[in-house]
């Protein structure tokens, strides 16, 4: 069980970036469309789990250390080679995107130029992805345990200080313009883009243990952990929706009201969770194109962080404007593709081997 909530721990902190941390994704996604956002968090909870297990699983199963056969596995040779290339392309964007973020996160919250944000975390990111498989999914997972307790905290305070009504609360969400056409496809939208992100990870943190069971319970633990965080963020903010509508961090400004030592607190937190983020994106990104035993995966570790600093500089937003849309996308293909392969084992007689591409 040590192992299994270890795994959990690091596929909550492998999903939850700057943007789901800071609440302004869960504001878009869920909180936009009121009490319904509950219910979209709900639907989300049973994907992330579902998703989650399953992953684990098959890198389990098939003991990878690159997301390469897991994908092959469950999206067969023809549709594989385009998963497989499109998912190492945003592996890399996702980690430009977070040394970016960093950037951000230093100049706007501390008044320190961004480059020394950048450059700081693509030191430590390098340093860290060098390290052993345990070693990283401890480093990915060691940052949740704050980020949980602070937004429980927020999470209290903005239900025991609302100045309105949730009738009233409901009425300013009605006035939002979110970020899909209703909670459903919100909550569908969301969890298919994390996934998208996290799945290369998940599958080589799954690839980790040898017992199957042990691999899911992981899964199941970190998709939960994210169901609750999505929902206490969600309520959190629903409560103070007339104050925080507008705000491009959501949650750092209701850390704020409480104290600002614990908003300076929160940001420290947001940038772990970018760190966790950075540090999955380009490890799974390395171990897809050398093995991780191997002399030069270090070197190119080194590389690859270099060349992502590098290309950070284009600038947060536009990289978040480009490479996460897409990501939406791979998302949905790869649910899809997860659900039939979870079939398809189903269905295999006891003893049959499953590990087996799917044709």
């Amino acid at each position: 069980m040590k192992k299994s909530i270890q795994i959990g721990g690091a596929f909550i902190g492998l999903i939850v970036g700057a943007g789901f941390a800071s609440g302004q994704e869960i504001l878009q996604f869920f909180t936009s469309f009121g009490w319904l956002g509950i219910a979209g968090s709900v639907v989300a909870t049973f994907l992330f789990a579902f998703m989650g297990m399953n992953l684990a699983q098959l890198g389990s199963r098939l003991q990878t250390n690159s997301h390469k056969e897991v994908i092959y596995h469950i999206c067969g040779k023809y549709l594989g080679v385009v998963v497989d290339i499109l998912m190492t392309f945003f592996l890399f964007g996702v980690t430009v995107v977070m040394f970016a973020g960093a950037g951000s996160i230093f100049e706007q919250q501390f008044g320190i130029p961004g480059i020394i944000g950048n450059i700081l975390l693509a030191l430590i990111t390098i340093i860290v992805v060098c390290l052993n498989i345990e070693k990283v999914i401890s480093a990915i997972g060691v940052v949740t345990p704050f980020l949980i307790l602070a937004v429980i905290i927020i999470a209290i305070y903005s239900l025991s200080t609302m100045d309105g009504t949730f009738a009233q609360m409901q009425d300013v969400a009605n006035a939002q313009k979110p970020a899909a056409s209703n909670w459903v496809l919100g909550a569908l939208l969301y969890v298919s883009y994390n996934i998208a992100a996290g799945a290369a990870m998940l599958a080589v943190m799954g690839g980790s243990v040898k017992d199957e069971k042990t691999a899911g319970w992981g899964g199941i633990i970190g998709g939960v952990g994210l169901g609750v965080l999505i929902f206490l963020i969600n309520i959190g903010m629903f409560a103070k929706f007339d104050n925080i509508s507008g705000t491009d961090m959501p949650m750092l400004y209701l850390a704020n009201e409480i104290s600002p030592i614990f908003g300076a607190i929160m940001s420290i937190v947001l940038l772990g969770m970018i760190f966790n983020t950075a540090v999955g994106m380009l490890y799974a990104f390395t171990a897809r194109i050398s093995q991780t035993d191997a002399p030069k995966f270090r070197v190119l570790v080194v590389i690859c962080g270099v060349a992502a600093f590098g290309a950070s500089f284009v600038g947060f937003i536009t990289l978040v404007g480009t490479v996460y849309p897409t990501m939406g996308y791979l998302g949905f293909t790869l649910i899809a593709a997860i659900i039939v392969a979870w079939f398809r084992w189903r269905k295999k007689p006891e003893g049959q081997d499953t590990s087996e591409p799917a044709s």
